[in-house]
């Protein structure tokens, strides 16, 4: 299961500055950029529901030239909830009455589905009395059509207009668009990576679709090309690390609950075995009845 929260804060959090220049310029024109400093995650108990709610992002900044400061307060919405606007109204009231100062809220609603608008304003108000307005910036990306990003030399636009408004068949070209918007950008390769490996979460083709991207990669000019290619080898290679992980962890999940506990010696040896081995250790363990069985078999792939 993917997991949203953690993509899209690590995304906003690593690219915070070029996040606000995209799409909230006025914001990132008066603030000084060196101020910025992201608070501790800050926990709120739902009492509506018993659930433990978690802020998503929250970064203390200051205005330029003044010592005058404020916090943005940054939500990624993967779903769309019928009570999130008093929700977030929640958690500014909450923000507010800990931090005293003036807060900026902003969503960016991810979710695929539905092409509505989503609301973004919670009220409390009588015939005689308007109590409350709270107002929020939403950043609904399935609303947002991805060739308005395309001249944005921005790794935020490289990464969200593979959760933008794309036709079916428009999956590829984005796609391909993403990751040369991406190879202009010269990052480092950990963010790099990062973006890459966004892209492709949310850009998972299918086998045709694959076909008709790798058409696409072969009619660019050669110079473009290998610089792209460069990128998806290291989403491939990091693909099959984490193919590898996931098949060692459950080995030793079916070790634990068929031998009892793994000695921490025997850990690290299938730690170390190859993807071949871990294959071939995952069908013996099946015939495995004690931990000595194991151990032999562990002896036997150093000989």
């Amino acid at each position: 299961m993917t997991d949203h929260d953690r993509l899209f804060k690590e995304l906003l959090s690593t690219f915070f500055v070029e996040f606000l220049e995209l799409f909230l310029p006025q914001v990132a024109n008066t603030i000084d950029r060196d101020s910025i400093a992201f608070q501790p995650q800050e926990y709120f108990a739902d009492l509506t529901t018993g659930e433990t709610r978690i802020i998503d992002l929250l970064a203390a900044v200051r205005l330029s030239s003044q010592d005058v400061g404020f916090l943005i307060h940054v939500e990624a919405q993967a779903s769309s909830q019928a009570d999130f606007v008093q929700r977030m109204f929640f958690y500014f009231a909450r923000l507010h009455q800990k931090f005293r100062q003036r807060i900026y809220p902003v969503v960016v609603f991810s979710f695929d589905q539905p092409y509505r608008p989503e609301p973004h304003q919670y009220s409390v108000a009588f015939d005689d009395l308007k109590v409350v307005e709270f107002n929020f910036r939403a950043i609904q990306l399935n609303r947002l059509r991805w060739r308005d990003f395309l001249q944005q030399r921005n790794p935020i636009a490289a990464a969200l207009m593979a959760k933008m408004q794309i036709a079916s068949e428009e999956r590829p070209r984005v796609k391909l668009e993403c990751l040369r918007l991406l190879a202009t950008l010269r990052l480092d390769p950990a963010r790099t990576q990062l973006i890459s490996g966004f892209v492709d979460t949310y850009l998972r083709l299918s086998q045709p679709e694959e076909q008709v991207f790798q058409a696409a990669i072969d009619r660019i000019e050669p110079a473009e090309r290998e610089e792209i290619m460069e990128i998806v080898t290291s989403w491939m290679e990091r693909g099959i690390e984490q193919g590898i992980e996931r098949e060692r962890s459950l080995i030793l999940r079916q070790l634990t609950r068929k031998l009892g506990e793994v000695p921490e010696a025997a850990r690290s040896r299938i730690g170390a075995l190859p993807i071949t081995q871990l294959e071939t250790l995952g069908e013996a363990l099946l015939d495995f009845s004690t931990r000595s069985d194991l151990e032999n078999w562990l002896a036997e792939q150093d000989r």
